[in-house]
Formats: C-alpha cells, structure tokens, sequence
C-alpha cells in the first residue's frame, strides 16, 4: 500500500485533516444512512473554500475517489467513500441574510435549519425542503422540493449565483452572467461539476405559517386521494400540501390507544395571510373525519423541522421514486394497496406537489426537467434495526414496482438509490445532453463521479 502525503495537505489545510490514525477517524467517517459503512483514507473537514482547494487537489494528483459531504443525508452514501477523500463541509454552515435586498449567502455546509434560523427573524424564507437537518447543498444541486414549491419555485429556482471549486482547482462563480453554462447545470445536475462552497438565494416574505399533519383512517385512503388530487391542481399557490403514509408515533395529540397504529395523512403548510389559515385548511376538514391533528400557526422553521425527530442519524435507509403527471385512479389503488403495509414509525411515503411557481419554469430552462410533472414521489423505507433490512427493502421494491409503471420513466435525484444509476439518463430527460457537455468542460476526467453520475 502506498504512503500518502497526509501531511502535505494537513500543511495545507486550515480545518481538521483527519486519517485512520487520529482518534476522531470513527466519528468523522459516519455518515447519516447506518447502512453504509465505508472507511476513506483521509477525511477534510473544510474551514473555508482554501480547504475544498486543497483537498480537490490532492484527490486529482494522487489518484484517489474523491466524496463531498454537506449535510451528510446522501441515502446511497455518497458523502465517504472507501480509500479516497471525503470534503466534509459541515464546518462550513455560515448564512448571512441582507434584509434590504432579500437575499442570502449560505455556507455549502448549512443545513435548512441553519437557513431557517437566521431568515426567520427578517420574516423572509426561501425553498428548502421538509426536514432542517438536510443539508442545503445536496438539497438544491438536485433541485430542491419544499413546502414553498408551489409558491415560490423549486430551490434552484431562487439560485442567483453560486461559488464552486472545479475538477481543476479553481474558485469559480457561477451565475446567469458568469459560467453561465456552469449554472445551468447546477441547478438540478447534481453534485456532478464542483464543490459548492456558497449558495446566494433569493427570499421572501415568509414568516408564521398555518399547519401541520392531519391523520385520518385507512379506510380513507382512495377517498383521500382522490381529493388530493384534484384539490391541489388549482389550489391556491400559498398551499404547500402532501399526503403520506405514517404509523402514528407516541405522541400527545394522537390518542393514546391509537399510538402504533397506520394512518394515511396530509401535512399542509398554508404560507399566505394567518388569519386565512383555518379557512385555507378547511377542504382536508371536510374530505374525512379527522383522528388526529396538529395543526394551527406556527413559526415556518418550526414546521420544516417538526418531523426530525422521526429520521434522525443513524437509521437504514432505501428509497425509491418517481416523477407523476397523472395519479390516476389505477395509480391511487396502487398506493392504497401497499401504502398501509408500512414497516416502521420511520418509514413513509410521501407524495410532494410540483405544479404551481414550479410550473412556471421552462423545462431546458435549467437542468430539472419534469416541469410538466405535477407531484414527485418517494418510498422512503428508513429502519431502525439492521437485522430488518431484507423485509423493509422488499416493501420499498413491492411498492416501487406497483406504482412506477404508473409513473414517469425518471424520479428526483436527490430520493435515487444507490442501485438507480442506469436512471440517470431518464432522471434528467432532454437535458442529459446538455449536461453531458457541461460535464466534459468542468469535469473530462469525472473527478466528481461519486453521485447519480453524469458521465463525460
């Protein structure tokens, strides 16, 4: 085995420069999805886009796998890799909010939690997903689907430029004006052309929501459906709402003789005025009787992280997805069929809205191309106990294998397992050509290959 020179990048390096000698090396390798167990030969956690640098270099001149890591969510385990390096950027979580111009500059490290904290304040928020442990850099390189997509577009929709180190070593900024190719294909393409070592979106005014989940009995389910689907063609664009599949956890507003038992449930997050909030959620009122609910105004950040607790580190993890024009009746039983045979607290399927501000955006406009798919699924399996795994990843390919016929032919990268790289052609439609190209300019050697890859 070859001696590399650790030492050279630790010379390097401002932040922590971490091999299988130090003490920190089990903890820094961990990673969020308890499946993977990986070992890389060197872990950089990253104080400042210098760092990323070096660390890019040192994995293109020796050879070595190279692995970003944001927020550490990755399911396929994208964020280590074994005898390579890995970027942690989770050093790197700063967020400065210019409350004049309603923009902020996000860290590639931060989390949506981060974000939310310091938007929060100045009333202002931006599109970032369901749970704030999720990092902002995985998040919206694949697009970014949230609970203000319907309103204000997908993550990628509110990026005005971006800082990226290249396969080469270089500190570029992408932008409408400048690499101008660069940003298009970042916006959706995945971490296949850089390290993002800043984001600079656009907010808006977003602060108190009205919401949370509704829980109502399986015998529902199509009913539910159903009404969904209609509701949200043209509902008003200030409602972000998806239904989902949950076992019920132990939890004061579900009655206690219910706890452990499966619900189909909508999670709705009304962004317009407060005071419209009880009369915006009245249709899910009047569509079955509730069980249970938790809904009511609360701070926007405090929805985007009411449901952590349900995936925190740790956990197995197997998803699959789709893209949907069209949850048709055939589709809906298809759902109604395997929905309710949800394996554990963790687990769930959830069925997000894409239509909308989403809608609003040409398809080749950037490098997301089901602009025409009004919702986006994901089975997401997610376990405690590793001995459940065979069970639990049958119920994700049962579930899958139902609905995906009924579905678009590519799914949203960011819910992609790590058996789903012969999609990655139809995850990205039309635009896979582009992206090829852009790969070529960025990347010919496919430094960044340890993603849904887009091969040069």
């Amino acid at each position: 085995m070859r001696t590399l020179p650790i030492d050279e990048l630790r010379a390097q390096a401002r932040g922590e420069v971490i091999s299988s000698e130090d003490e920190r090396y089990e903890d820094a390798r961990k990673v969020y999805n308890a499946m993977i167990d990986r070992r890389p030969a060197v872990v950089v956690r990253a104080a400042n886009a210098g760092d990323v640098v070096a660390a890019v270099t040192f994995a293109r001149e020796n050879g070595l796998d190279l692995a970003i890591r944001g927020g550490g969510h990755s399911v396929p385990g994208f964020g280590t890799v074994d005898d390579g390096v890995v970027v942690d950027l989770s050093g790197m979580r700063g967020v400065r909010v210019d409350p004049a111009a309603s923009t902020a500059r996000v860290e590639g490290g931060a989390t949506w939690g981060d974000v939310n904290a310091a938007t929060y304040p100045f009333g202002l928020a931006t599109t970032g997903g369901i749970i704030s442990t999720t990092g902002v850099g995985g998040l919206t390189l694949g697009g970014g689907i949230g609970y203000l997509a319907r309103g204000h577009g997908l993550s990628i929709d509110n990026l005005i430029s971006a800082d990226v180190v290249t396969a080469d070593g270089r500190l570029v900024q992408a932008s409408e004006d400048e690499h101008a190719d660069l940003f298009w294909a970042l916006r959706g393409g995945g971490g296949n052309f850089g390290v993002v070592t800043s984001f600079e979106f656009r907010l808006h005014p977003v602060k108190d929501v009205y919401g949370g989940p509704m829980f109502y009995e399986l015998g529902e389910v199509e009913n539910v459906l159903r009404f969904y689907r209609d509701y949200i063609a043209d509902a008003p664009r200030q409602m972000g709402a998806f239904p989902a599949f949950q076992i019920a956890p132990p939890l004061p507003f579900i009655p206690q003789d219910r706890h452990g038992d499966t619900f189909i449930a909508i999670v709705a997050c009304w962004a317009g005025p407060l005071e419209q909030g009880e009369r915006a959620l009245e249709p899910f009122h009047d569509v079955a009787p509730v069980v249970a609910e938790f809904v009511g105004p609360i701070p926007y950040p405090a929805l985007n992280g009411a449901f952590d607790g349900l995936v925190p580190p740790g956990l197995q993890h197997y998803w699959k997805a789709n893209f949907v024009d069209e949850l048709s009746d055939e589709a809906i039983a298809a759902h109604a069929e395997h929905g309710p045979d949800v394996p554990a607290v963790n687990s769930t399927m959830h069925l997000y809205p894409i239509n909308g501000a989403v809608h609003d955006v040409a398809s080749d406009a950037t490098a997301f191309a089901y602009r025409d798919a009004n919702f986006a699924t994901v089975i997401a399996g997610m376990w405690p106990e590793p001995s459940h795994n065979e069970a639990n990843i049958a119920w994700v390919r049962r579930y899958y294998e139902a609905t995906a016929p009924l579905s678009e032919e590519g799914g949203y990268v960011n819910f992609m397992a790590g058996d789903d790289q012969s999609r990655v052609r139809a995850n990205y439609g039309p635009n896979y050509d582009r992206l090829v190209r852009v790969k070529r300019a960025y990347d010919p050697d496919n430094l960044f290959h340890l993603n849904q890859n887009i091969a040069p």
